[in-house]
């Protein structure tokens, strides 16, 4: 009886709730599902405030570092303007299609990257090796904001520490200002260095690195030998985790208002260092050098190869935060036009982000005397060589330091904390009914705060670098994101069925998606997330560090460990149901792909008579049961 009165309560509200056009079809095949009633009254599932909130958290969390400092230098590496044509197409054909689906999955199941797969259950092992991914995810990119975190703190100095070689950590080989213009004759006279060759000159050591090698990462020779901890830089992980559990502590009510300072200000600041970028000598040619297209690069296959995966990484696909967000949209919520919007914002910020980093990097090559191509970087070596040196080069280096690294901790912290709300949500979906406690979100943000920080305590040794470029590397690698897109389009398209998809989202937004989207799903991003995967597993090539260090053997077993951690939940899970079921294997496997629906999917499943009528009766009636019971079976 309370099921009953649970479960008629959640439809009126429902009911109440609708703020756009819904399509009922009371042809939906209700028998091809089970409805799995609350067990007792509970607070409602979150919703966002207002729909911006929904937008803020999705920009936040898909435009972050990899925008600013990986787009660029991919762009230029390959052909300039021509890397956009491989670019744009992949995102048609793999970025908005995945995106879009991840988004309505989460709003049409309510639920996080673990129970959304409630859609296909024998296929609930998607939502796991989600879990395992966001998780490693969560661990290692903290790193980059306790790192940028201890540069922003360092910045609040007369003179830069990076910029002088006259500090504790700089060695013998530190050489602060070296113009090849300079030399004359084979020789330079210094009287810091006595007169030396160019050559000899040009092996020293800029301090910069020397800062970061020896100062920051104090880093020892390879991952044998991990070494003493950096308090200084366990501070910073420690405070910026503080920052990430209290923006997430509370769910999406607070961290709907969060986003709103910390995705629109990095926005000024790119504006604002752009400004300052393009008045420095130099800029014109860094930003030609960008754009200047070389179109004999677009028979490459690595160029091809490096958008659709700079579209997968950029897009924050296969990590399930996206699922987790779209839960806490209202049923009705247009998520189709929410993903275009999305989708231009994202590779929007990147091409004008790379406006800003060549004019810099242009000045940068324009006072050292060299060419482009030798002060280009990607990934760290920009956020943490190339820029802070050509932000000493600058007048007022401090301020325009300070503006970079604090736009670089806004950009990395909003994509930290939704990447543990999308863990959090994931995890506290496995637990509803009897197991709901009144501060259960805070103990569970704790405890999954407190884990990430525990194993983080290994990457601020001074062996800290090679374990987090085992995570980099491995766990959130190209592959295991390509390999779960693969299989979200494939349970999707066709397990659950790409035109009954079309028909839910339809009921949701109240018109027919472009079909597309479905052929996308069915065919065509599957084999292009298989074709880039095939090409990643064909070329693979042990991991390095600077080109220099090879891992051993050992190394690369943990790595390949944390790779298939994600990436065998699929298959073992598949595997381990289909072993447990009874019945033949048709049967089992149609028992397992049944749909497991939530409450709230009643309203639109019933017809139409049945949904007028549940709105006018009281719970606790006995016609109510017996009405919504029949609308279902």
């Amino acid at each position: 009886m309370e099921k009953a009165e649970c479960c008629a309560l959640n439809v009126i509200l429902a009911e109440e709730e609708k703020k756009g056009p819904l399509i009922p079809n009371g042809n939906h095949q209700g028998t091809n599902g089970t409805l799995v009633p609350p067990v007792r009254a509970l607070p409602e599932r979150e919703t966002w405030t207002r729909q911006m909130d929904f937008i803020m958290s999705c920009v936040g969390f898909a435009v972050g570092l990899g925008n600013v400092w990986r787009f660029p230098y991919l762009c230029y590496k390959n052909g300039g303007g021509v890397f956009l044509i491989p670019y744009v197409l992949f995102i048609f054909l793999g970025g908005i299609p995945i995106f879009f689906l991840e988004i309505a999955l989460g709003q049409f199941m309510k639920a996080g990257s673990i129970n959304v797969w409630n859609i296909a259950p024998l296929f609930k092992g998607l939502g796991y090796a989600s879990m395992v991914i966001v998780f490693f995810c969560n661990t290692y990119y903290i790193m980059v904001l306790a790192w940028g975190f201890y540069y922003l703190i360092k910045s609040f100095s007369g003179t830069l520490p990076w910029s002088t070689c006259d500090n504790e950590w700089n060695t013998e080989s530190c050489i602060e200002i070296f113009r090849h213009e300079d030399c004359q004759n084979g020789t330079i006279g210094n009287s810091s260095f006595g007169n030396m060759t160019c050559e000899e000159l040009a092996n020293g050591r800029s301090p910069i690195i020397e800062f970061w090698e020896n100062k920051v990462l104090n880093i020892s020779e390879g991952l044998d030998e991990p070494g003493v901890l950096n308090w200084e830089l366990i501070l910073c992980l420690l405070a910026v985790w503080v920052m990430v559990y209290f923006c997430v502590w509370k769910g999406v009510k607070s961290t709907g208002k969060i986003v709103y300072f910390t995705a629109t200000f990095p926005y000024v600041v790119l504006i604002i260092l752009l400004v300052r970028g393009v008045t420095l000598p130099g800029a014109y040619d860094g930003i030609m050098y960008y754009l200047k297209p070389d179109w004999s690069k677009l028979g490459e296959p690595q160029v091809w190869i490096d958008a659709g995966t700079q579209i997968f990484f950029s897009y924050a696909i296969g990590l399930g935060a996206l699922t987790a967000l779209g839960s806490y949209n209202r049923f009705n919520n247009d998520c189709y036009k929410d993903a275009f919007m999305l989708a231009l914002i994202n590779s929007g910020t990147s091409f004008f982000a790379g406006f800003v980093v060549f004019s810099i990097l242009g000045f940068m090559a324009s006072e050292q005397g060299v060419d482009i191509s030798k002060v280009a970087e990607s990934g760290p070596g920009l956020a943490f060589i190339a820029y802070p040196k050509a932000v000493s080069l600058m007048p007022v280096a401090p301020v325009w330091a300070a503006l970079f690294f604090f736009m670089l901790l806004l950009l990395g912290l909003d994509s930290q904390f939704v990447g543990v709300e999308g863990f959090v949500t994931g995890i506290l979906d496995l637990f509803p009914g009897k197991y709901y406690m009144r501060y259960r979100r805070e103990i569970a943000v704790a405890i999954c705060c407190l884990l990430c920080f525990i194993i983080d305590l290994s990457m601020v040794t001074q062996g800290g670098m090679y374990v987090f470029q085992l995570f980099d590397y491995y766990s959130a690698s190209g592959m295991t994101l390509l390999w779960q897109a693969f299989w979200e389009c494939v349970v999707v398209a066709w397990v659950y069925g790409a035109d009954k998809f079309m028909d839910d989202i339809a009921r949701m937004i109240g018109y027919q998606p472009f079909p597309w989207m479905k052929w996308c799903w069915s065919f065509i991003t599957p084999c292009v997330c298989m074709g880039i995967f095939l090409f990643h597993l064909l070329n693979y090539k042990p991991l390095t560090y600077n080109n220099v260090y090879v891992y051993p053997w050992w190394g690369e077993v943990i790595g390949w460990c944390l790779a298939l951690s994600s990436m065998l939940c699929i298959p073992v899970s598949l595997v381990y149901k289909l072993s447990g079921a009874k019945g033949s294997f048709r049967e089992r496997w149609e028992n397992l792909t049944k749909p497991v629906w939530g409450a709230h999917h009643l309203e639109y499943m019933a017809p139409d008579t049945d949904i007028k009528s549940l709105a006018s009766l009281s719970p606790g009636t006995e016609e109510n049961k017996v009405i919504i019971f029949e609308s279902v079976m």
